[in-house]
């Protein structure tokens, strides 16, 4: 447990700022929050059981 919390630091940097995040089991909520554009998403989902969303942080901003 200890050795994943860097990353779910790393994770909450770039969710600010990315669009898409890619969701699935392992990914969790709101999932890898890395990706500017849904192509880039679904080319690493691709063969996964993971799926694309919109960055729920990235929705948040654009309704104020």
């Amino acid at each position: 447990m200890l050795a994943l919390a860097p990353l779910c630091v790393i994770g909450s940097d770039s969710a600010h700022a990315a669009r898409y995040c890619l969701q699935g089991h392992h990914w969790g909520f709101p999932g890898n929050c890395a990706f500017s554009t849904r192509s880039q998403c679904l080319a690493s989902a691709s063969g996964t059981r993971a799926h694309c969303g919109v960055n729920p942080r990235y929705a948040g901003q654009n309704r104020r």
